[in-house]
């Protein structure tokens, strides 16, 4: 337990860090990766990258809010448990272990002492801080490691699987299919959850490690992810244009908190865009047998970047209680209305505010930031609270 002595320090010396703003993580990135480079093949070098030279980089920004969260809640770390959740299900992917907090700790301080010389009385308060919470990680880093280990099919750190099947879904999408190497069983997952893909080649600087959404439902043999080709995605392109059936690839076990978990007599509404629909397929794949409504509501670009038309559409007219809707945003000339899709334009919650006004019905969302930001500010105008809206952002977290 920290001191109250260590508590009143962190807190008071906080906004003096938040002042200094993301300086403060971009000094410990490039102080960290300069003093052990080896980090730099578990972290995603392409979220260091500033959009502009005045913007920090995405996981730059997602560790100073992290900082400043902790040290503004130091004494209520039960707020922090559902971010603590959320990062320690990513490291887990990541084989995030005990040594490497330490090797990020001694950088954290040094460059707080670099940045700001508070004094040995502030810098042993956050020492002793950073120590607390480290071994909150750690400890729920060991329980899920274990867990993903004990599971029927499961393992912990790196399995190698094999490509059995590699599909294009659409001008820019492309699923594979992994089957272990071994012949053995796969873990099973929540609907909802990644897969860690680890990959190593001539090409790459760095070993590069993923995560992807699954994208159907558990079934005790193989796992399928499908990728969205970035144009400058360094993964994502190696994927689609070097990775083919009866390669060999290294895989962590599944994980993540953001899940389908719902009663079966709960109505549920998956909202998606682009290739955030990947989660949201494992889902409507294992509500097909649900007890309650299950609405569909996808936006796309046009049908050359529509993926998995047929099989959603096959769904939704083999299973009564499931209603599939599509938003293109600029239709080409082959594309057909009430064909192909359903509305032009933004997905407007507005045009089926009827079909989702059931007070118990529960929304799960992902797509880009700006995409789920636009229709939770339609679902909270339309009444649905907080609690029922459950969302995933690809790369680092942000809140809506």
């Amino acid at each position: 337990m920290l001191t109250q002595k260590t508590i009143d320090i962190v807190k008071s010396t906080a906004p003096v860090i938040a002042a200094a703003g993301p300086a403060v993580t971009q000094h410990f990135y490039q102080r960290m990766f300069r003093h052990n480079p080896e980090l730099k093949d578990i972290f995603n070098m392409s979220n260091q990258q500033n959009r502009d030279n005045d913007d920090p980089s995405s996981q730059q920004q997602a560790l100073f809010n992290a900082v400043c969260a902790y040290a503004n809640n130091i004494d209520n770390l039960a707020v922090l448990l559902p971010a603590v959740e959320k990062i320690a299900q990513k490291h887990t992917s990541f084989l995030i272990s005990a040594d490497q907090y330490q090797i990020v700790g001694s950088h954290l301080l040094a460059t707080i002492d670099e940045l700001l010389s508070p004094g040995q009385e502030v810098l042993d308060a956050w020492a002793e801080a950073y120590g607390v919470l480290a071994n909150i990680f750690i400890n729920r880093e060991q329980e899920i490691y274990q867990e993903n280990d004990n599971k029927a099919g499961g393992w912990r750190g790196m399995r190698e699987f094999v490509v059995t099947e590699k599909q294009q879904n659409s001008d820019v999408i492309t699923s594979f299919t992994f089957t272990p190497a071994d012949r053995g069983q796969v873990a099973d997952y929540k609907p909802g959850q990644y897969l860690g893909i680890y990959v190593t080649a001539d090409e790459l600087e760095h070993q590069e490690i993923r995560q992807y959404s699954l994208s159907a439902a558990p079934n005790n043999a193989n796992y399928r992810i499908s990728v969205k080709r970035e144009s400058q995605g360094l993964v994502s392109n190696y994927l689609h244009d070097k990775i083919n059936i009866g390669d060999k690839v290294k895989l962590v076990a599944p994980a993540g908190d953001f899940f389908l978990n719902v009663e079966p007599q709960t109505p549920v509404t998956l909202i998606s865009a682009g290739v955030g629909l990947t989660p949201m397929l494992a889902m409507l794949e294992t509500l097909t047998q649900h007890q309650a409504a299950v609405n569909w509501l996808h936006a796309t670009e046009n049908g050359h970047q529509h993926a998995y038309k047929d099989h959603i559409k096959t769904l939704a007219n083999h299973h009564q209680h499931i209603t599939a809707l599509t938003w293109y945003n600029a239709p080409t000339a082959t594309d057909r209305p009430a064909e192909d899709y359903d509305y032009q334009g933004l997905l407007e919650l507005n045009n089926i505010a009827a079909q989702i006004s059931d007070p118990t019905m529960h929304f799960y969302c992902c797509g880009p930031i700006g995409f789920m930001q636009f229709i939770a500010k339609q679902l909270i105008e339309l009444g649905v609270t907080s609690d029922r809206i459950h969302y995933e952002c690809f790369g680092p977290h942000k809140v809506l």
